[in-house]
């Protein structure tokens, strides 16, 4: 009678807990709620973080300024309030500009951070960091349309190439060829 009852449970459990994939309906068994998925995971992932914890915060960084530029806005408003639509509009669209460049120009910084950590990881696994300059002259040497330096959130190749060369030094230090 046991037996039965386990089997019973088991049966009933395993026709619950069938479901289709939707797009391929390809049957599958999903025992667990998505919300036990996602619990699991974030608790996977925070204990990774505390053994691996990030090189940089740049998306933290990335939301602060981005934060920064919608309360400059927002502050800009409340301050033109009493103004005339047409000084209202000028103003801020002047500062949505500007503050759109200085989003631009902080982007390019953490493309300059990211090629600086990029040659010293690359050196410390064993590979020669000098071969990233060459890599960047011959996408330069490519050509093609690109936008101003001003209006891009990459650094142009020959600032890249510049700075790579001057951080070179620093790189080099964390390299020891692979035998």
């Amino acid at each position: 009678m046991k037996s039965i009852k386990i089997k019973t449970l088991g049966l009933v459990l395993l026709l619950t807990a069938c479901s289709k994939v939707p797009i391929s309906n390809r049957k599958q068994l999903n025992l667990l709620p998505e919300s036990e998925m996602v619990s699991m995971s974030l608790t996977s992932y925070q204990d990774f973080l505390k053994q691996n914890p990030p090189i940089n915060g740049t998306g933290n960084e990335r939301m602060s300024q981005m934060l920064m530029q919608q309360m400059g806005g927002m502050a800009l408003d409340v301050a033109l309030s009493t103004k005339s639509a047409e000084t209202k509009n000028m103003f801020m669209t002047a500062y949505g500009a500007g503050s759109n460049l200085g989003i631009l120009a902080y982007s390019r910084t953490h493309e300059t951070e990211a090629d600086k950590l990029g040659l010293i990881f690359s050196a410390m696994a064993g590979y020669d960091p000098q071969k990233a300059i060459t890599f960047w002259q011959r996408m330069a040497a490519q050509g093609g349309a690109k936008p101003p330096e001003l209006l891009s959130t990459h650094p142009s190749d020959a600032t890249r190439i510049k700075d790579l060369q001057a951080y070179m030094p620093t790189a080099l230090k964390y390299y020891k060829p692979k035998n």
